[in-house]
């Protein structure tokens, strides 16, 4: 047993927007790792010319999916940034429905579910077939190396709350 640590909020009365654990604090040598993680996802991503939209809008429905709000707020922000529109970004949980993605951007986003889902039913043969019509192998790896990335940052962001929703500034 470790003795008390002011970086660590202890109280059962806490707000869901209180910070739990200080992460990046605590646990210095992985929070760095994770950022070198991230920035070899977005080189990849860079490689392979993945546009700014798609990285966003993957990274961004992941997010979703997790219940990550940090994420959730960043990279509907980064999105914006990179010029993609409102009606898209606001849409995105029903995605299958909306007129506003490309067929493409559509297997991205059903390959970006079934990667953060894959406990409840691996990647489906299909899904990932569906991918592969219209990403190369190495966009295939850039997608799969920042849908794995971000959510890997949304499981610490849920669980510490590391990281307070609407703090992000670009």
């Amino acid at each position: 047993m470790t003795s008390f640590n002011p970086t660590v909020t202890t109280s059962t009365n806490r707000s869901p927007w209180e910070r739990r654990l200080d992460f990046d604090a605590i646990a210095p040598g992985f929070a760095k790792a994770m950022a070198a993680l991230d920035h070899a996802a977005v080189a990849q991503a860079d490689r392979a010319e993945l546009s700014p939209s798609l990285r966003e809008l993957v990274r961004l429905r992941a997010s979703q999916l997790n219940g990550c709000a940090y994420c959730v707020d960043m990279h509907a922000k980064d999105a914006r940034a990179c010029g993609d529109h409102d009606e898209r970004i606001d849409a995105l949980p029903a995605w299958r429905e909306a007129p506003f993605y490309s067929p493409a951007e559509a297997a991205a986003l059903e390959l970006a579910e079934a990667i953060t889902l894959c406990a409840e039913g691996h990647v489906p043969e299909s899904v990932w077939m569906s991918a592969a019509q219209w990403f190369s192998p190495i966009e295939l790896s850039a997608l799969v190396c920042l849908v794995t990335t971000v959510n890997a940052w949304n499981r610490i962001g849920v669980s510490t709350r590391a990281w307070l929703p609407g703090t992000y500034e670009r």
